[in-house]
């Protein structure tokens, strides 16, 4: 079958393409500049972009599968342009999709919602690779400054939650299901800081921010004031999906999903491992 990956240079998409390649699928990547999409040889790259549906009629022809984004832009906004890419994907006779977001339904999952496809939504868990942010403070001044402190999140591996829209994507059985792919266990952001000091072998404080310095701290990264209300709402008060543990990345994979220790392991040379003196 072939299956179509928009955002497909994204963190999410270039797993996908990988799960895909593995499982023998015919892979067709959407770029806004295919010189510069830098994918495996065996994937088609076609030019497209999502908020001009007219620009995707080459992308969808002959697709069996898409995975699409629901957010747009540098600020993760709403797709105002859903309802015509449905549309050239419905022209096209494409038949399965899989819709990533976080957070509340927008123009693109009603839009599929209304149409012939056979959809299914996911809105993962925050992804274990949001600690890659404390990585220079850490290795710097060995310190996390984040707020929220005591709310818990199920954070899930990237990787899994690729590997559960390939699933879907290759073969079907979620038609009309919105699913939360999470870790194994629901963390506090000083828990996540303590599987990092564990795996560096360093001493990493905690340092709790208001929300004051947390809305401040985000309007100095230049992130637009809808976004910042996102990020707040969504991280003071996440939903319950968000830090209730959920089977579905086992379910559809056939393995548990990944541990944030495991995950801190791989990663510990990004935040300054140090070597630990040999046992006497």
């Amino acid at each position: 079958m072939t299956v179509l990956v928009t955002g497909a240079t994204g963190q999410i998409g270039r797993l996908v393409i990988e799960r895909l390649l593995a499982a023998g699928a015919t892979v067709r990547a959407l770029s806004r500049d295919p010189s510069r999409a830098a994918l495996p040889t065996a994937v088609e790259v076609v030019a497209g972009d999502l908020t001009v549906p007219s620009s995707l009629a080459a992308a969808f022809d002959g697709v069996d599968a898409a995975h699409l984004l629901a957010a747009v832009g540098d600020d993760y906004g709403p797709n105002p342009a859903a309802a015509g890419i449905v549309a050239q994907a419905e022209r096209a006779g494409v038949r399965r999709v899989t819709v990533l977001w976080r957070g509340e339904a927008g123009p693109l999952e009603h839009a599929v919602a209304a149409s012939r496809l056979e959809w299914t939504r996911l809105e993962p868990a925050e992804f274990m690779s949001n600690a890659l942010h404390w990585a220079e403070s850490i290795r710097s001044e060995g310190v996390v400054r984040e707020p929220y402190a005591d709310v818990l999140g199920a954070v899930v591996d990237e990787a899994d939650v690729a590997a559960v829209a390939a699933a879907i994507l290759l073969d079907g059985g979620q038609a009309g299901r919105v699913l939360t792919p999470t870790g194994p266990e629901a963390l506090t952001p000083p828990q996540r800081v303590a599987a990092l000091a564990a795996a560096t072998g360093r001493e990493i404080r905690y340092v709790e921010l208001t929300d004051a310095q947390a809305r401040e701290r985000w309007r100095a990264f230049g992130h637009t004031d809808d976004l910042i209300e996102l990020l707040a709402g969504y991280h003071s008060a996440p939903p319950p999906e968000s830090y209730t543990v959920s089977p579905i990345v086992e379910q559809l994979t056939g393995r548990p999903p990944r541990s944030f220790a495991a995950w801190a392991q791989e990663h510990a040379d990004v935040f300054g491992r140090v070597s630990r003196p040999a046992a006497v």
